[in-house]
């Protein structure tokens, strides 16, 4: 009896130029089901079941090609060439001043004026079977928003078990040159056009430390400050809401969390890295990753001027963040882990996203329970 297809390529938009805009499903038989699109290498959508078996999208964003198109709001899309901010859109690179393109105030943000998450990139392999994946490919030219070298990325996003996404991303370059690479994807584990905030979601963070920042969201010259007594501390699991509206300097200057999260030293194997989880739903998100921190962004400057999913207008902590990469600035801070990339070298990112239900009435205690079918790793 032949395999039912995991796998749907379809038609997503037109580009003004007329260039195409595909979208790929992912779907397996516990009922995640992933959508990519190739503008932005983005996750347009991603169906989880909750407690009750019902699906949701959880992950914010717009029904058609025309809102991503429309303004740039990262809904999904992967993030480069340099994620986060560079202070002063400058950094010295082996004696040489690399300028790059101002979009954030003075500084750099999110890869510039045209990103990673602005481009339409191809598609170079598609895998069905009881791994779906698909694999999308962007080449970056030398001086492309002023960074140096040809960088030749690509992306793998990936079904890996019943109830697990994985996205693995590589990088080579022609010349020496910074890469950090991230995915910016809006998460709501209530449902994306469910109504309701992720301020009663709980998160649990694997760090001691984060990156302090100023006015302009860039870290300040000072070592990583302690989480502890500080409504940064994450480790034993917190309701978002709890602290958030905290009279805590770093809380007033980012309108919210938007901050770094330190993580432990790793090879390049995934280790843990924080858990999101929602009591009305019973969703649980567990997040792994190679990276070296962890951007917790809680959709401080979503204003209600933006319609998404099924109409509905995205206001403040409507969605959380959860952004794997290196730490900000870190090409103007030697003291930080680097994010050089030499030729013959390869950039290597991976997350991988599981997801589990709450038991009953546990979320306050971290308990949680696979899904059916779920690896279990």
């Amino acid at each position: 009896m032949p395999s039912v297809p995991r796998v749907a390529r379809s038609r997503f938009g037109v580009l003004p130029d007329g260039s195409e805009v595909e979208r790929v499903l992912l779907q397996c038989d516990g009922g995640l089901e992933a959508r990519i699109i190739t503008y932005g290498a983005s996750l347009q959508a991603l169906l989880v079941p909750d407690v009750a078996g019902r699906r949701d999208d959880i992950v914010l964003g717009h029904d058609s090609f025309e809102g991503y198109l429309a303004r740039r709001q990262f809904f999904g899309a992967t993030i480069g060439r340099y994620a986060n901010r560079i202070a002063g859109a400058r950094f010295m690179l082996d004696g040489a001043e690399v300028q790059l393109a101002a979009n954030n105030g003075s500084n750099s943000l999110h890869g510039g004026l045209e990103g990673f998450d602005r481009r339409n990139w191809r598609i170079v392999r598609i895998e069905d079977g009881n791994r779906p994946a698909v694999t999308l490919a962007y080449s970056s030219a030398d001086g492309e928003e002023g960074y140096p070298g040809a960088l030749d990325v690509e992306v793998t996003w990936r079904l890996t078990g019943p109830m697990e996404l994985s996205l693995d991303m590589t990088a080579r370059t022609d010349r020496i040159t910074v890469v950090n690479l991230t995915n910016h994807s809006f998460f709501n584990l209530s449902g994306a056009c469910s109504g309701q905030n992720i301020l009663d979601h709980r998160l649990t963070v694997a760090a001691d430390h984060f990156l302090a920042i100023d006015a302009g969201a860039i870290p300040l010259p000072q070592p990583p400050s302690a989480v502890e007594d500080t409504p940064f501390d994450f480790r034993a699991g917190v309701e978002i809401g709890t602290r958030i509206r905290n009279d805590h300097p770093q809380l007033r200057v980012g309108r919210g969390y938007d901050h770094n999260f330190c993580l432990a030293p790793s090879s390049d194997d995934a280790r843990f890295a924080a858990r999101l989880a929602a009591p009305t739903s019973g969703r649980v998100l567990e997040l792994f990753t190679n990276q070296p921190g962890l951007q917790v962004y809680s959709g401080n400057f979503l204003d209600g001027s933006i319609a998404g999913k099924g109409g509905r207008l995205y206001r403040q902590s409507d969605a959380i963040c959860l952004e794997p990469h290196a730490w900000p600035d870190t090409p103007n801070r030697p003291d930080f882990p680097t994010a050089r990339l030499s030729p013959g070298e390869i950039y290597r990112h991976t997350t991988l996203y599981r997801f589990t239900h709450a038991i009953q009435g546990a979320i306050g205690t971290q308990s949680a329970v696979e899904l059916p079918g779920g690896s279990g790793r």
